[in-house]
């Protein structure tokens, strides 16, 4: 039997360690370890519970794209709610890409495969040798050549698809392609543009329901009148930055289809208001950018704004119809509403077709359109010599001066001497002697030299001012010019450090000279020459029941205004302005021309002469005031205002007098003798 020593520390030299539970040295550690589980614990608190959104944040916008869709544009449309710019759908044949993914994978694969057995590609590299070599190395730039190659090789047999159907040949654009893939491969690729109904037809008819190439269809500006009323509608061009208020997803990486921006005229006069509401679609993406399943937000565009403008497309048609097939020159139309200033007619040739300019216009038509001059309208911005229709306002200034009265007379052989200067009247214009009603119907270019040297150049210029003459008339469109000119002396030193001579208002008395007006502004002065006041504003936007304009009076005595407005229907009864007569309709007008230097590098080519038509209608109780005037094209060409411009004024009048018949025209309100 064992014995147990159960003391062994009593023998004699045996040593015995003793160990205490307590240890102070690894207290510290202990308290040190907590502090650390502790910061740990109360960091893993933090992620989690404060800074949930900020980590759903970046996540969202890793697997989240969105997509803006342009709305639709307003349409604008004349007094009676035609349409003049309106919208239609343009179909084109799209490829959705990410429905493409495996195709592209299996196609890289193939192409990888066939240069491997063509000897023309090495092995690939192991993983470590392909993390440390180079980007943009050989073996590098091959696989993305490949892949490009893949990619274009799978579009390409859907263009053959729709190749086979439309019977073309139409090759993928590899450059459009990847450029799409790269940067925006959630949209949709288009293959081909701007189908026809029947291809449209075609295709419906014989694509798969279920196949990744769909027909798409989008909404384009469309003008049913091609190129009526050209320069006021305007034109759209593409905008690629659009954007959707009030829609979430602004830090979400964005695609946008391209919407249309207003670039000229009441398009970019409206561009705020036609403009359609943006809408969108948000998605969730894999990490290669393709989405999953359907959109996790939609917002649906909707359409801008309407325009309702004053023009009545009638009346526009019909002057533009004279202009372009009978007349056959440069030239614009005007024509006001009497009472109210809007803008009945506004046109200008030559022009252009407007549906060939949207949704976007080559170079080449542009420097087409450029070299007829089309770009200009002359209707505001071309600035002319008035001819005789400015002897209205040196009959205004003599009325009001009293240095003309309704009896006063002049006898004139056809010729008037001023200085060493010898001043003729028109041809076909007969001698004798003439009173202020005959002058005004004869339109005699030596009665008003006569008198307005009497008059004087200060009177006659004060006269144009107080009508306006010299300023924009504000109308709602972009590019009215502001070179609008009425001389008198301190201009003329100011400008040429001349003096002013009795040859200049002898001129000017019979609108020539130191003067400058726009078509607009004599249709301006007409209307308020109607009014009997001095002072129009032009309006584009048609309002029902607008109220008269009202502004200074004209001046004049009932007396005085009687015999202007005589002198003014007898030129369309017998006068110079006796071709643009209506049947039935009573009206004044005065016929004018006046010549234009034309120069040729830099050297005087000769003069061209400008044919001017102005009046209001009818003259009892005037509703519609007009301007016309034609350019000549050829130097020293003989010109008259009552031959050239006469049938545009008659195809307006006439048109606007047979639906006046027909109750179509709008009934003007009352307007105050003009003495008044």
């Amino acid at each position: 039997m064992a014995v147990i020593d159960v003391n062994p520390a009593a023998r004699p030299g045996h040593l015995v360690e003793a160990h205490s539970t307590f240890q102070p040295r690894i207290i510290f550690f202990h308290f040190a370890l907590g502090a650390m589980l502790l910061v740990l614990a109360a960091d893993l608190g933090y992620q989690q519970l404060f800074k949930t959104n900020a980590y759903y944040e970046v996540e969202r916008t890793q697997n989240q794209r969105r997509i803006i869709l342009p709305g639709p544009r307003g349409a604008i449309v004349d007094r009676e709610g035609r349409v003049l710019a309106g919208n239609h759908s343009r179909w084109a044949v799209v490829l959705d890409l990410g429905e493409l993914r495996s195709e592209f994978r299996r196609e890289y694969f193939q192409i990888v495969k066939n240069f491997r057995e063509a000897g023309t590609l090495e092995t690939p590299a192991p993983k470590s040798r392909k993390k440390a070599r180079a980007p943009g190395s050989k073996d590098d730039i091959s696989e993305r050549l490949m892949a490009r190659i893949a990619r274009a090789t799978v579009v390409q047999r859907y263009l053959d698809q729709v190749n086979a159907v439309l019977g073309s040949q139409l090759q993928v654009e590899s450059d459009s392609l990847e450029k799409q893939f790269r940067e925006e491969r959630l949209l949709p690729f288009m293959l081909v543009d701007d189908l026809s109904p029947e291809e449209c037809a075609r295709l419906i008819e014989r694509l798969p329901v279920r196949s990744p190439l769909q027909v798409y269809a989008s909404s384009t500006r469309y003008y049913p009148y091609d190129s009526a009323a050209a320069h006021t509608l305007g034109y759209v061009s593409v905008n690629p930055d659009i954007d959707a208020q009030n829609f979430p997803g602004e830090g979400l990486h964005t695609f946008k289809m391209k919407g249309s921006i207003g670039r000229d005229g009441l398009e970019k006069q409206f561009d705020a208001q036609l403009q359609g509401k943006a809408g969108g679609a948000i998605f969730r993406v894999d990490p290669d950018g393709y989405s999953i399943d359907k959109p996790i937000e939609r917002l649906s565009p909707a359409e801008g704004g309407k325009v309702v403008t004053s023009l009545d497309v009638d009346l526009q048609l019909a002057a533009e119809k004279c202009l372009t097939e009978e007349v056959q020159f440069p030239g614009a139309a005007v024509a006001l509403d009497v009472n109210t200033g809007e803008v009945l007619v506004l046109a200008s040739k030559p022009d252009y077709n407007l549906n060939e300019l949207s949704p976007r216009f080559s170079t080449t038509l542009a420097a087409e359109i450029q070299s007829k001059g089309a770009w200009l309208n002359r209707a505001m911005s071309g600035v002319y010599q008035p001819g005789s229709t400015f002897k209205l306002i040196t009959a205004l200034a003599g009325l009001r001066s009293g240095v003309l009265t309704p009896d006063s007379a002049y006898t004139t052989n056809g010729t008037y001497l001023v200085g060493n200067h010898a001043f003729h009247d028109h041809g076909g214009c007969p001698t004798g002697e003439f009173d202020f009603r005959a002058a005004i119907e004869q339109s005699v270019n030596t009665y008003f030299i006569n008198f307005g040297l009497q008059i004087g150049v200060d009177a006659i210029a004060a006269e144009a001012h107080r009508f306006h003459l010299d300023e924009r008339t504000g109308i709602e469109l972009p590019g009215e010019t502001g070179a609008m000119l009425i001389g008198n002396p301190a201009w003329k030193k100011k400008r040429y450090n001349d003096d002013w001579r009795p040859g200049d208002t002898a001129n000017m008395a019979f609108g020539q000279g130191y003067v400058g007006v726009t078509p607009l502004q004599m249709a301006c002065f007409m209307a308020s020459l109607a009014r009997g006041q001095t002072y129009t504003k032009p309006t584009l936007l048609h309002v029902a029941g607008r109220a008269p304009q009202r502004t200074e009076p004209i001046g004049l005595s009932a007396e005085n205004y009687r015999a202007l407005l005589e002198g003014m229907e007898r030129a369309v009864t017998q006068g110079t302005a006796r071709r643009g007569a209506v049947p039935g309709l009573h009206f004044a007008a005065k016929t004018g021309t006046a010549q234009r230097e034309v120069y040729e590098n830099g050297r005087l080519k000769g003069k061209v002469e400008l044919a001017w038509y102005v009046g209001f209608a009818p003259i009892d109780r005037p509703e519609i005031a007009f301007a016309v005037l034609i350019e000549g094209d050829t130097p020293d060409e003989s010109f008259a205002g009552g031959l050239y411009a006469a049938p545009v004024v008659k195809a307006m009048l006439a048109k606007w007098w047979e639906k006046k018949q027909r109750g179509d025209a709008l009934v003007a309100p009352k307007v105050l003798p003009p003495h008044q």
